[in-house]
C-alpha cells in the first residue's frame, strides 16, 4: 500500500539555528557566558531582544565588569525587567582597584541577592591595593530565605556578614584565604556542610564557629590562632589539617598561649570537644602545632567515631601518649589509619594489621578491625610505631606484611 506523506518539521528561520529550541534550554546556555556578551545576544533578532533577562546564572568576570563600576540597575536587570525570575547562580570573578569602587560592588551583592539567588560566588580581589588583597564587604548582615550555598574567596569579613540567622535555607559555605581578623565568629543554625580553607584569623582571640547543624567540616591551614569549634550533634565526617602549607600560625610551640577567648582556656578544648561527635575524622597536624596536643590533655569521648585517619603528629615515642589517647578515647572505632610520610605526600609501602580484642587492651575498641600504616620508607620512626601498636596486641599480622614490603622495596632498590 502506497504510504501517506511524511510529515515534515517546521523549517528554522534562515540563519537562525537555534530556533527548535526552546527559551529555557537557551537561556541555560547564556548563563555559562560572561554578563555582557550574554546581553548583548538581545540584538540577534526579536526572539533575543529579552531572552537574556531569564537566564538562571550570571557571571560577571574580569573581561566584562564595568571600568569604574556602575550602578547595580546597569550591570543586572532589575526584579522587575526578569519579570520576577530568580537567579540559580550569580559569580562575581574580578578586580577592585579604588577604594571608591567598594561600596558599588557591594550594592551589586545586595542587589543580586533581592534577585533570590540560591548559589553565590564571590572572588573579588584587591591586588593594586597596597594594605592588602581582600576585598572588605559591608558590615551588614545577609537576608534571604532563598539562599543555599555561598563560596568566598579573597574577602575580609565581619561579625555582621558571618551572621546568618537571616539566611535560613543556606546549606553550604565555603570560604577561601578569608580574613577574620576583625570577627569573633561564624555563626549559622542551618549551614550542614562547612570548609574554612587558608584563612587568617585574629590574633588576640579565638573565633568560635558556631554552627551546630554541620554534617560535614573541612578546615585547613588557619594563620595566626586556630579557631574554636562549637557544638555539633550532628556532625558525620570531619577532616582538620593544620600547618601543613607551612603557614605562619601564633599556635606553633614556641608561642605563647595568651589572648585565648570566647570562653576558652588552658584547660578546655579548642577543636577536640567540637569534633567529638563525627563518625569520620582525619588529623593532621605539623609537627610544631600544639594545639590538638594541649586538647588531648582534656580528651573527649569520640562515642561514635569508626573511622580515624592521623598522621605521624600523634606517634610520639616512646610513650606514644596522644596516640594511645585517642584509642582509648575511641569505644567503637573499627578503622585506623596512620600516615607516616619521610617526604612527600605519596606513600610507596602499606603495612596491613589487625587487632585480636580476645588478647588486647581492654581500652581499645573491640571493634577495631582495620590498621593501616602508610609510609615512604619502613625506618626507624615507623618501627617503633608497629612496636607500640603491639603492644597494644595490634600488628601480629603486620609485622609478617611488613617484613614482605621491607623486603620487596629493598630488592627494587637494588634491582635499579
Amino acid at each position: 500500500m502506497p504510504e501517506g506523506p511524511v510529515a515534515k518539521k517546521p523549517a528554522s528561520p534562515a540563519g537562525d539555528p537555534f530556533a527548535a529550541l526552546p527559551d529555557a534550554i537557551l537561556q541555560h546556555i547564556l548563563s555559562f557566558l560572561p554578563a555582557q556578551p550574554a546581553v548583548r545576544t538581545c540584538v540577534l533578532a526579536r526572539r533575543w531582544r529579552r531572552l537574556w533577562e531569564g537566564m538562571p546564572g550570571l557571571r560577571i568576570t574580569a573581561a566584562n565588569a564595568p571600568e569604574p563600576p556602575c550602578a547595580p540597575d546597569d550591570l543586572v536587570s532589575s526584579g522587575e525587567l526578569r519579570d520576577g525570575a530568580p537567579l540559580d547562580s550569580c559569580e562575581f570573578l574580578f578586580d577592585v582597584r579604588e577604594d571608591a569602587d567598594v561600596p558599588h560592588v557591594n550594592l551589586w551583592i545586595r542587589h543580586v541577592i533581592r534577585c533570590q539567588v540560591r548559589r553565590l560566588k564571590l572572588s573579588i580581589t584587591r591586588e593594586d591595593d597596597p594594605s592588602g588583597i581582600c576585598f572588605h564587604v559591608d558590615n551588614l548582615p545577609l537576608v534571604s530565605r532563598h539562599l543555599r550555598r555561598l563560596e568566598l574567596y579573597d574577602t575580609e569579613l565581619n561579625d555582621s556578614f558571618l551572621d546568618f540567622s537571616g539566611c535560613p535555607g543556606l546549606e553550604e559555605l565555603v570560604i577561601y584565604n578569608g580574613g577574620f581578623e576583625r570577627a569573633k565568629r561564624i555563626s549559622s543554625k542551618s549551614v550542614k556542610r562547612l570548609s574554612v580553607l587558608d584563612c587568617s584569623f585574629n590574633e588576640r582571640r579565638r573565633t568560635l564557629i558556631d554552627v551546630p547543624s554541620l554534617i560535614s567540616l573541612q578546615l585547613e591551614d588557619p594563620w595566626d590562632r586556630t579557631p574554636v569549634l562549637g557544638s555539633m550533634p550532628l556532625l558525620v565526617a570531619a577532616s582538620v589539617r593544620l600547618g601543613t602549607g607551612s603557614i605562619t600560625s601564633l599556635d606553633w610551640c614556641y608561642s605563647s598561649d595568651s589572648g585565648i577567648a570566647n570562653g576558652t582556656s588552658k584547660n578546655k578544648s579548642v577543636l577536640l570537644n567540637g569534633l567529638s561527635e563525627a563518625k569520620s575524622l582525619v588529623l593532621i597536624a605539623e609537627s610544631r602545632k600544639f594545639i590538638l596536643k594541649r586538647d588531648v590533655k582534656c580528651c573527649p569521648i569520640f562515642t561514635k567515631l569508626k573511622t580515624l585517619l592521623i598522621n605521624d603528629y600523634w606517634c610520639v615515642p616512646p610513650d606514644f601518649r596522644e596516640l594511645a589517647c585517642l584509642l582509648e578515647h575511641s569505644p567503637v572505632l573499627e578503622k585506623l589509619t596512620i600516615q607516616i610520610f619521610s617526604k612527600g605526600p605519596e606513600h610507596k609501602v602499606e603495612i596491613n594489621g589487625s587487632y585480636s580484642p580476645m588478647e588486647g587492651s581492654a581500652a581499645i575498641s573491640e571493634n577495631l578491625r582495620i590498621i593501616e600504616v602508610k609510609c615512604e620508607v619502613v625506618d626507624e620512626g615507623v618501627l617503633k610505631v608497629l612496636d607500640f601498636l603491639q603492644t597494644l596486641n595490634i600488628g601480629y599480622l603486620t609485622m609478617s606484611i611488613c617484613l614482605a614490603l621491607y623486603i620487596s622495596a629493598f630488592c627494587d632498590h637494588i634491582c635499579k
